[in-house]
């Protein structure tokens, strides 16, 4: 696998919802695999592809700096959309040479927006212009402190894909924290920089240059290619800048057009610094997906103790004796009563063995104590579900990220969530059936292996098995000896019937295994109701693994690193990387061409040193010599000037 190969394989598991959950700085990690996905998707893997495929150059920057008036005037044509309403650039406009058209129209750069000739979201507006030399293309992009959040989303990505960064800040606003935050960005990745500050009056071209230079040098940002357009009155909204105003700036885009070499090193420069930036935000977002993980497990398992919080409810609604009251007992005394069989309980199980078979094989209400104690069942095992499910939602709407799960499934699924099934009642009928068939297959093999065929018999099948029924409900006390009082003994009464027909230890044996029966049936069913929940967080969970695939993959890219050669160092600057001044003279009207005068031996660009890690200085202060009036060179070409993040 090499260095492309690897970043493949790091893309992969970034696919879907990694952090659905709100727990920790959920909405910081959703930020933050967006910006790696797209500047994967969008820079490093169209450009490890293609390194000598041409350069892109990102004009980007703050509200009302100008940037669409500042694309039109370089390429000396209306390309761009500047205007005083705000936002204006809602589409970005990319502006290439004829010559790497169908380059840009393809899906090698920004595959995510579809290419256009007019307006739309999501759409790439791409048109051609002969000012531009092949191997540069210009993208004019959305304020990065836009008021409008998807402006301010699609300019970080349009920057996160730039070979280059033309940033473009005024007179007034150069010292904001937006703009700064997006600069340290670069600097920490090592991104291709030159700044242009809009907008200076004549008398503050100085002061203002030296203040913006000082920030730069705290923000670890020395040597950056800064350059200064003077303030100057527009006709109107869409006029051009002066030629002269932009020259410079001009005559440097030419040279770099020019030459293949310092292309290459920009792009090296660059990608390098987004590769270097992978070996701490591939491991952060990793850490984050845990977490995720972590949260899951959580809500997993207070779904888990709810429902074997229920199971043991059944268990206890068994063993209690309590399922033998009501319907069930009623039945049962339909046909004896309970004082005289209690009295001569011990010494005529005979007799009452005799007076047992005759209700079971001559009388009705068989039919009417087992449909009693089926329906008994079947309430207790609703009412352990219901519980159950009570005991699950209260646990998710304490849980790290339970409330926002319940809450991204609305209120009504919720109120769902929290009752047993529509369909419970049908299940748990089948389930009881199904175990009383089973209790009876039981009785008729226990007669068979133990040669009791006569007295089952006589005594009936389905008696015996209805009394075995009636023992599983018995209290555990109630397997031996007399308890009187468990549902006005009946429950002692058949076991004292069954031992008469199969014997003491076999009647243990039965009740065990019967019990044993129904409570498997009812965990399966249990298990069904749990399994809602369950699906609930399937549905959105990440795929296990996902943290360790993402470690795995950028251990394989630190690997695969050195394949990329490194940009040969810039040469340090023989002049402070001052304000490039505008030539003065006599102003000719923009043409087609890149108004460029005298041979092209323009300025180089002065790429800044990466130095992640060393403090900067927060901007603030004064703001000296801001423009005080008129219109600059820099259109309104995005958010009202005086809009703040």
């Amino acid at each position: 696998m090499d260095l492309l190969g690897a970043l493949e394989a790091l893309r992969r598991p970034l696919d879907g919802e990694l952090f659905p959950l709100s727990v920790g700085a959920a909405a910081d990690d959703r930020r933050a695999l967006r910006e790696l996905t797209g500047q994967l998707d969008d820079y490093l893997l169209p450009r490890l592809r293609a390194l000598d495929a041409p350069l892109l150059a990102v004009v980007g920057g703050s509200t009302g700096a100008g940037k669409s008036t500042l694309v039109n005037s370089l390429v000396g044509a209306d390309v761009a959309e500047p205007g005083v309403l705000r936002p204006t650039t809602l589409v970005p406009t990319l502006v290439v040479s004829p010559a790497d058209r169908d380059w840009f129209m393809g899906q090698n750069v920004l595959p995510g927006l579809s290419r256009a000739t007019g307006d739309g979201p999501g759409a790439l507006r791409v048109v051609t212009s002969d000012a531009l030399g092949a191997g540069l293309a210009l993208l004019d992009a959305p304020d990065i402190d836009s008021v409008v959040i998807a402006n301010r989303e699609l300019a970080a990505q349009l920057l996160a894909a730039a070979d280059l960064w033309l940033f473009v800040t005024t007179a007034a606003r150069y010292a904001d924290e937006v703009p700064w935050s997006f600069l340290r960005s670069a600097r920490e990745r090592s991104t291709a920089l030159a700044i242009v500050l809009d907008r200076v009056s004549e008398d503050a071209v100085e002061p203002v240059s030296r203040d913006l230079s000082r920030l730069l040098v705290e923000n670890g940002l020395e040597g950056t290619r800064l350059f200064t357009v003077p303030e100057a009155a527009l006709p109107d909204e869409k006029a051009r800048l002066p030629v002269s105003h932009v020259r410079p700036i001009a005559a440097w885009l030419t040279d770099l057009a020019a030459d293949a070499a310092e292309r290459a090193r920009v792009v090296r420069q660059t990608l390098s610094g987004a590769l270097d930036s992978l070996a701490t935000r591939v491991p952060a977002l990793a850490t984050a997906v845990e977490r995720q993980q972590s949260a899951f497990d959580g809500l997993r398992s207070i779904v888990s103790g709810a429902y074997a919080g229920g199971l043991a409810d059944f268990d206890a609604g068994m063993r209690d004796g309590s399922l033998l009251r009501g319907e069930v007992l009623a039945r049962w005394q339909d046909f004896i009563g309970t004082g005289d069989l209690m009295r001569s309980l011990e010494s005529r199980v005979g007799w009452l063995r005799d007076r047992i078979v005759g209700f079971f094989t001559g009388r009705v209400p068989e039919a009417e104590l087992r449909d009693a104690l089926e329906s008994g069942v079947e309430t207790l095992i609703r009412g352990a579900a219901d519980g159950a499910a009570e005991r699950a939602l209260e646990g998710w709407s304490a849980a790290p990220g339970g409330p926002g799960l319940l809450e991204r499934l609305g209120a009504v699924e919720a109120a769902r969530l929290g009752r047993a099934s529509p369909d419970l009642g049908k299940r748990a009928e089948a389930a009881v059936r199904g175990w009383q068939e089973y209790v009876l297959d039981l009785v008729r093999e226990e007669g068979a292996e133990r040669r009791t065929t006569a007295r089952v018999a006589s005594f009936g099948v389905n008696g015996a098995g209805l009394l075995l029924m009636l023992a599983v409900f018995a209290s555990t006390g109630g397997l031996t000896g007399i308890e009187v009082g468990i549902a006005g003994g009946t429950s002692v009464l058949s076991q004292k019937l069954l031992e008469a027909v199969f014997g003491d230890q076999a009647v243990r044996s039965l009740t065990v295994r019967a019990r044993d029966d129904l409570r498997d049936r009812v965990r399966g069913l249990l298990e069904e109701e749990s399994g809602r929940f369950m699906d609930r967080l399937a549905a959105v969970e990440p795929p296990r693994g996902t943290a360790d695939a993402l470690r795995a993959a950028d251990a394989r890219v630190r690997h695969h690193r050195a394949e990329l050669p490194a940009a040969p160092p810039t040469a340090p600057p023989t002049a402070p990387p001052a304000a490039e001044r505008p030539v003065e003279g006599p102003q000719t009207g923009p043409t087609a061409e890149l108004p460029v005068e005298g041979p092209q031996t323009g300025p180089t660009l002065e790429l800044p040193v990466s130095e992640p890690g060393r403090p900067g200085g927060e901007p603030g202060g004064g703001r000296p010599g801001a423009g005080a009036g008129g219109r600059s060179g820099a259109g309104p070409d995005d958010d009202a000037a005086e809009e703040r993040p």
